[in-house]
């Protein structure tokens, strides 16, 4: 890749362990984040086929600005398309999720069909002669599945999905109970002043230091394992001791498994950019993140049960998750004040400097194994970041 002029945009610091503060703030680096980062040769999550489980079901979202719209369609396949009219580009579908047997655009009424095929367009005998409907069909967006989970690229060389996925999938196959047959149960939505990247650059270091929830479920004492694959993904996952009922709470069992015979478990896979999987004690949520500009981030947490579960734990993940580690979850609660202090911050002068599990002199390379609770991992994620960016070290 190309290096992008200095003179313009920025030198980065010498010290591997440092990140300019600028990166966090100026329009002009978020724009070619778009390109280069969310335009890129990584896949984005977008959705798990349990959210649009029938033909006709279809959902909207982003891939970095760009609108997109899943559909399933009637021979199974979920398939992903730009939301935009391919004859004057009109936004198609605004709600968030829905059905229907056909897309039309309301503005000259042209319809699709949900594969995507162009199936009506009125006054077309007044077209010019060399029209024809099969050149007007939606804009594919190259996507693929694994275990149920849809991503999505805007790069025709991202790398097939399973092997971009690396060592992360037996992790998420774990996450998803083996096979991904989910049960979609709800969503909680949240947009943070904050950059994508201050949300995406969460470590273990911080955990038991910000969130009391974690120093009830005694983190520090968790037997578990962080390690970082050579496409920047991390996964972070422990498995905690007992809880002690120390009268903190009222309701101990949102701390506690519906499962008797299985211990508390918390595994958070983020994969690069900014997508993030987790298994909190017993939520598994998927957690879909998209850019708003260089300084807000809307994340869709949704919260999923097992098409296997009984009707007990499918409420025990329902209380569990909305009151763990959504937006206002008493894992996570914390997480959005640091964001905006962080976005905050980030306008005064200087480097943001990692520590935790840093050795001088050493530049972290990936796959590494670390401490689950080093921040030291994430400049695994910055060095990826760099490179794509084209940003050369001072």
């Amino acid at each position: 890749m190309t290096s992008i002029s200095t003179d313009s945009l920025l030198r980065w610091p010498a010290r591997f362990n440092e990140i300019p503060k600028e990166v966090f703030h100026r329009p002009d680096i978020y724009e070619l984040e778009l390109e280069r980062i969310f335009g890129g040769p990584d896949w984005q999550m977008v959705a798990h086929r349990a959210e649009l489980s029938a033909p006709g079901d279809y959902k909207t979202a982003r891939l970095g600005e760009i609108p997109i719209l899943l559909v399933h369609g009637d021979d199974g396949v979920i398939r992903v398309f730009a939301n935009a009219c391919t004859h004057r580009g009109v936004h198609l579908a605004t709600c968030p999720r829905g059905h229907a047997a056909s897309l039309q655009c309301p503005y000259h009424r042209w319809e699709f069909a949900l594969d995507g095929a162009l199936i009506g367009a009125p006054g077309s005998a007044d077209f010019p002669s060399d029209f024809r409907k099969e050149d007007y069909a939606l804009r594919p967006i190259r996507s693929a599945e694994f275990l149920g989970i849809v991503f999505v690229t805007a790069s025709a060389v991202t790398p097939p999905l399973e092997e971009w996925l690396d060592d992360t999938k037996p992790y998420i196959a774990k996450v998803l109970k083996g096979d991904g047959r989910l049960r979609f149960l709800g969503y909680q939505k949240a947009v943070y002043d904050t950059n994508w990247k201050s949300y995406s650059d969460n470590e273990g270091y911080h955990g038991p230091l910000l969130h009391a929830a974690f120093r009830m479920l005694r983190f520090p004492k968790a037997d578990g394992v962080q390690f970082m694959t050579k496409n920047a993904h991390k996964v972070n996952s422990a498995q905690f001791p007992a809880v002690p009922h120390t009268g903190f709470l009222k309701d101990y069992s949102l701390l506690e498994t519906y499962d008797k015979t299985c211990s508390p478990q918390n595994t958070i896979i983020s994969l690069f950019p900014l997508s993030i999987i987790a298994h909190n004690v017993e939520s598994i949520s998927l957690r879909y993140a998209f850019p708003l500009g260089p300084a807000q981030t809307e994340v869709h947490y949704a919260y999923f049960g097992h098409q296997d579960d009984d009707e007990g734990m499918i409420r025990h993940r329902i209380r569990q998750g909305s009151n763990l580690a959504g937006p206002s979850g008493f894992i996570t609660l914390e997480d959005g004040a640091v964001f905006n202090r962080l976005q905050i911050g980030s306008h005064t002068s200087g480097n943001v400097a990692f520590q935790k599990g840093v050795k001088a002199g050493e530049p972290i390379t990936a796959p590494c194994l670390l401490d689950k609770g080093d921040e030291a991992g994430n400049l695994v994620r910055w060095e990826r970041y760099r490179t794509l960016m084209g940003f050369d070290r001072d």
